[in-house]
């Protein structure tokens, strides 16, 4: 490996402190020193001229579902070209630590978006592990691109321990001995160096495959003495639990914020999905900001929710998105596989009375607005509606907007896509939820939801928004703050070792063009999951992407050029050398 040398940078150490006119020597896989400008280094070193660039820690990105997918490319080239070093598996319950190829598939596939028809037969074709710290060690031997660290699914132990169908089954508890187990696995993944454990409470992520289909996932129908005495394994070990609350009535995160709690106790780390300003809910973000107030600053506990730093778009293929599932009739519809058939059941009358009545309840709790004003059709075999919202639609029809979806859908399937902003739609607001002390900028749901999100490159829009708030003469944090809030921030709070600039540190870097963070971040293009040349069952997917290759001009890999001149090394995610398996700190 050869030495380097970043020569004209400005250096964030991703501690929050003022950034400096540094060199940085590269040697070894870390950072060898911290230079003043122009310094002699000699002949050995390849000089890297970084002049008008930020030199930061690599991003962590704490919320991915990249499970899968680095089993196909394990460069997760689209994470590491915006400068993510590190990736979080294991998320939202889900994990492919244990269990059989095919029940992880049936867990994973229809909750994250991504083909079963895909996710199964890789699974059959690569797994061999059978527990989580084996799993760790099958990890070990891929040529990752960024660092891994993983998060325990709930879901899968659960399965493990009770059989998938009992875990599936509201009406049974796992008995002393099933619980037992689901402890043991946890230890064994706490003691292999795995985060904490994930778990889930939110009834719309729903099975795949045939013989459970649509039912909720298994971590759904735990008790709470059963998160409480997972918890209790999380708190001995100063270990994290993630959370998915039920997003639509939200009356759960107070039994998190509970586990949360720290009197007579130790604190649990708990970090919840997610503050967001959702039109359906205005003002629920500053009710989880005074919620972590409250927990973090008098009940001892230590309780964080996960944020986005960029507005909650979503595009969708006819209805195939996860906020259908919100409701039974959307359920009943995602159900069906089958284009003609799922066209029968939105064309009859007594389903769409179903549908109507279940859309326009107020009295549910939801986390999509259903306001078909606020979508834009963005592809139609009838092109004349390209550019309208459902509402528009309906109107020039003499239609109801409700019944114009319904048509549309049965009409075209998947041949209509439109679009919608979920949440995070007010900049001002946004602003509030990224600088509060109580938030953990992540959730990008990286490497899932393919046609559905695009939010890989979200510690660019975060340093954006921070430059273009400083040029309005409205700071709202300083750009060494942004940049500590998605690196050595949340590397502390997950007790990793990462996201941290300076002598003796592994030298996971990337250099930013400040002046290339402009609105064509912004802009969406789609792009094959995996590049040419990678074959598997990956090879025809298509995915949403976000790229500004400009702001990104080189990432480093435990000292190794993963990214430069807007290309990946060659070598990336076929040799290893480059990330490896992080685990926690004891």
């Amino acid at each position: 490996m050869r030495s380097q040398v970043l020569r004209g940078g400005t250096v964030f150490d991703g501690l929050g402190n003022p950034p400096r006119a540094l060199d940085v020597l590269v040697e070894a896989g870390a950072v060898a020193a911290l230079l003043p400008p122009d310094s002699a280094v000699g002949e050995h070193a390849e000089s890297v001229d970084v002049r008008g660039c930020w030199i930061t820690p690599g991003f962590i990105d704490i919320h991915t579902h990249y499970d899968a997918e680095l089993e196909l490319w394990p460069a997760l080239g689209e994470s590491v070209r915006h400068g993510v070093t590190t990736v979080f598996l294991g998320s939202c319950g889900l994990s492919l630590a244990i269990g059989a190829p095919d029940e992880l598939a049936d867990m994973f596939c229809r909750v994250e978006g991504i083909p079963r028809a895909c996710v199964e037969p890789l699974l059959q074709r690569v797994k061999d592990w059978d527990g989580p710290a084996e799993y760790l060690q099958h990890l070990e031997r891929l040529p990752l691109g960024p660092h891994v660290a993983a998060l325990l699914g709930h879901s899968a132990i659960r399965a493990a321990a009770m059989g998938l169908g009992r875990s599936l089954d509201a009406r049974t508890r796992p008995g002393a001995d099933e619980l037992a187990r689901m402890r043991a696995l946890l230890g064994e993944a706490l003691d292999a160096g795995y985060l904490g454990l994930s778990i889930n409470t939110l009834p719309w992520d729903k099975m795949d495959g045939e013989q459970f289909r649509s039912r909720p996932t298994p971590s759904v129908f735990a008790s709470w003495s059963e998160y409480r005495a997972l918890a209790s394994v999380l708190r001995a070990r100063g270990r994290v639990l993630q959370g998915v609350p039920n997003v639509s009535t939200k009356v759960n995160v107070l039994l998190f914020a509970a586990l949360s709690a720290g009197l007579r106790r130790a604190a649990l780390k708990t970090t919840l999905i997610a503050m967001m300003d959702a039109p359906p809910a205005r003002g629920v973000h500053r009710v989880a900001g005074g919620l972590a107030w409250l927990v973090n600053r008098l009940l001892g506990g230590d309780l964080r929710f996960q944020a986005l730093p960029n507005p909650f778009d979503m595009w969708v293929d006819g209805i195939e998105v996860p906020v259908f599932e919100e409701f039974a009739a959307g359920t009943e519809a995602l159900h069906l596989e089958q284009p003609a058939v799922r066209a029968t059941l939105l064309r009859d009358p007594v389903y769409r009375r179903r549908f109507r009545r279940q859309w326009q309840d107020r009295l549910r709790g939801r986390a999509y607005h259903r306001d078909l004003r606020r979508t834009r059709i963005l592809a139609c075999p009838e092109e004349q509606l390209v550019g309208k919202s459902f509402a528009e639609v309906a109107e020039a029809r003499g239609r109801d907007a409700i019944d114009t979806l319904l048509d549309l859908v049965a009409e075209h399937g998947t041949a209509l896509r439109w679009q919608t902003i979920v949440a995070n739609d007010r900049p001002e607001v946004l602003e509030w939820i990224v600088r509060h002390p109580g938030a953990l900028i992540g959730f990008s749901d990286a490497g899932a939801h393919l046609r559905n999100m695009a939010y890989y490159n979200f510690p660019l829009r975060l340093l954006r928004m921070v430059r273009a708030a400083a040029a309005r003469g409205r700071p709202i944090m300083s750009p060494e703050r942004a940049v500590h809030r998605v690196t050595g921030e949340l590397a502390q709070w997950f007790g990793l070792d990462a996201g941290v600039l300076a002598p003796g540190a592994r030298a996971d870097l990337a250099v930013i063009d400040p002046a290339a963070l402009d609105d064509s971040l912004d802009a969406l293009h789609e792009q094959p999951v995996a590049p040419d040349g990678v074959g598997g069952p990956f090879s025809s997917l298509r995915r949403l992407v976000r790229r500004n290759d400009a702001a990104v001009r080189r990432v480093l890999v435990a000292g190794r050029t993963a990214w430069s001149a807007g290309a990946f090394a060659p070598e990336l995610g076929r040799e290893r050398g480059f990330g490896t398996v992080l685990r926690a700190r004891s």
